[in-house]
């Protein structure tokens, strides 16, 4: 595909506006839409070309070696359009490996199939080939639990058994208050609470003379 003066100046100026970023005018805007109907025509007729191409060379295949020179130009121009040689045309150039223009049409056909089989194995290796389970982010690391171990012990090597649980050394019990001595008589309510005498009357009663 070739560009124009014309169709490179617009094809500029659209990198431009994407690399700096800034106000484009109505006719640029127009000059790149044009630009892109341009590009997606071109494409579609390269379509086009193509498979009119590859019909034409099946026809000139069907009829070797008779159609020779019209194959071997029409498979190079093929070629340039981005086909790919088929085991058809392989067998059909070694039919003709006499002719020079046939030998190097032969190698050159040869590398192509030689790098797609290279792709289409390397697709297919990379299809095959097991995926590495994941082990999600919560399991990797184990956190220590309320009541429980942490999850490794500083200093231990891996496959090393873990040290023996040394018995943890209880505090010893607090000494109960002493009992009141068993020779010391325990005192009684009325030892502890005495009885308070009553008290002598303020006026004591006269006593009655005998008349």
């Amino acid at each position: 595909m070739a560009f124009g003066a014309e169709e490179l100046r617009v094809l500029r100026r659209a990198l431009a506006l994407a690399l700096h970023p800034g106000p484009a005018s109505a006719e640029d805007v127009q000059d790149c839409l044009r630009l892109a109907e341009s590009v997606d025509e071109a494409a579609h007729e390269g379509i086009r070309l193509r498979a009119f191409l590859v019909a034409d060379l099946a026809r000139y295949r069907a009829a070797l070696p008779g159609t020779a020179a019209g194959y071997l130009t029409l498979l190079e121009e093929a070629l340039g359009a981005g086909y790919r040689p088929d085991p058809d045309d392989l067998a059909g150039l070694r039919a003709l490996r006499g002719n020079p223009v046939a030998a190097v049409l032969l190698d050159r056909c040869l590398r192509f199939a030689e790098r797609d089989v290279r792709a289409r194995l390397g697709a297919r290796g990379a299809a095959r080939r097991p995926v590495a389970p994941t082990v999600p982010a919560s399991r990797t690391r184990l956190l220590a639990l309320t009541g429980g171990l942490a999850a490794g012990e500083p200093g231990r090597k891996p496959g090393e058994k873990p040290a023996e649980k040394q018995p943890v050394e209880r505090p010893a019990p607090a000494p109960r208050p002493a009992t009141p001595h068993p020779d010391r008589p325990i005192p009684t309510p009325g030892e502890v609470f005495p009885r308070r005498k009553p008290a002598p009357p303020a006026n004591p009663p006269q006593q009655l003379a005998a008349g």
